[in-house]
């Protein structure tokens, strides 16, 4: 069965649907990871989002529950240049174009990837469609009608409905940890509990008496979708946590935290999203590669008294997270839990849960 992308642009290409039946909407950005397709569809960071990835071949190792970041999937779309049909992987359970017919998500293969790669570098990312059941010119006039990805609230789509807890087994935990849900992914969880802390997700809404009064050692503002300017009470519940407890903020949380200090944030032309980004830390001196996963970005030099950048990015230099003198503060625009991407980056839980514990030993 064929299927058609059409772009706001009016570029229009032709493959092969290899996912569910129908039309989704959402803004096309790539993901330069050659693995990890699964956590990528899982991430709520792509909510509203169709992932077109740069590696030629995806499917090749199939799809697992293992693999899983998030409840469903969260990307609205995926684009490929070649979809593999025979995996091959000891956990494989399902194809990938299984797995996205099973939970009807759409999907198109066989264009050319590397040219809307360059487009989307060169014109930036843009309001996109895929559709089975369309002619181009239908599609293009459909989505004309459609709301632009930076006026929908994505966070409070994604978002827990209702606290959970994700408990460390084995022995007492060294601690108890909130993680404000904003679009968590599960390793967060699995890391903070390999590392012997229990942890609570509570919804996005959530005030700050509501976090205060579940007895947090620490609090971590999770990543997630979407513009920040449209969550100013979240900004507000920050503001009220940060000096009460050692907060972490992951990529929208680091986001949330600049703003609380009275930053701004832009929206980036193509946004930082794969598991190859070089990263400075600025308190060590050492360089990082990294996973992203954001289109918006923090200003730095709009930021409060207080805070000053503590990473940066090397290929455009931006801003990638903050360092505060006298508050327990971990701020970073990437995921240092990885899921896909490189494992360098656990060490900022160690630098965070460091501030935990020595909040409760009263340092």
């Amino acid at each position: 069965m064929n299927a058609v992308l059409a772009l706001e642009d009016g570029t229009v290409y032709t493959g092969e649907a290899f996912g569910a039946r129908g039309e989704v909407d959402g803004e096309v950005v790539f993901n330069t990871s050659m693995t990890g397709y699964q956590e990528i569809l899982t991430d709520p960071s792509y909510a509203g989002q169709i992932v077109t990835m740069t590696f030629p071949l995806i499917g090749n190792y199939g799809t697992s529950e293992v693999d899983i970041e998030s409840r469903r999937v969260q990307a609205a779309g995926l684009i490929v240049r070649e979809a593999c049909d025979v995996p091959s992987h000891w956990l494989g359970e399902m194809t990938l174009r299984e797995y996205l017919r099973e939970r009807e998500v759409p999907a198109i293969a066989g264009i050319d990837t590397r040219a809307l790669t360059r487009k989307i570098r060169s014109g930036g990312v843009m309001q996109g469609t895929i559709t089975t059941d369309e002619t181009a010119e239908q599609a293009l006039a459909r989505l004309r009608g459609q709301p632009e990805y930076s006026d929908i609230d994505f966070v409070h789509r994604v978002t827990t409905l209702e606290p959970y807890r994700w408990d460390a087994a084995g022995e007492e935990p060294l601690g108890h940890i909130v993680v404000l849900d904003m679009g968590v992914k599960y390793n967060i969880m699995r890391t903070l509990n390999l590392k012997g802390y229990r942890t609570t997700a509570v919804p996005c809404d959530s005030n700050a008496e509501d976090i205060l009064a579940l007895a947090p050692d620490g609090v971590v503002l999770s990543p997630g979708p979407g513009d920040p300017a449209l969550l100013d009470q979240i900004v507000r519940t920050t503001r009220a946590l940060v000096g009460k407890q050692p907060v972490m903020g992951i990529c929208l949380g680091h986001q949330i935290l600049g703003r609380a200090f009275g930053g701004r944030t832009y929206k980036l032309k193509f946004g930082h999203h794969g598991g190859n980004h070089p990263v400075k830390d600025l308190l060590t001196g050492q360089v990082h590669v990294t996973s992203q996963n954001h289109g918006y970005a923090l200003d730095a030099d709009s930021l409060g008294e207080g805070c000053t950048i503590s990473h940066l990015n090397l290929n455009d230099q931006t801003c990638e997270g903050l360092h505060h003198p006298s508050l327990p503060i971990v701020s970073i625009q990437y995921h240092s839990e990885a899921a896909p991407g490189p494992h360098d980056n656990m060490y900022l839980f160690d630098r965070f849960l460091e501030m935990v514990q020595a909040a409760k030993g009263g340092g």
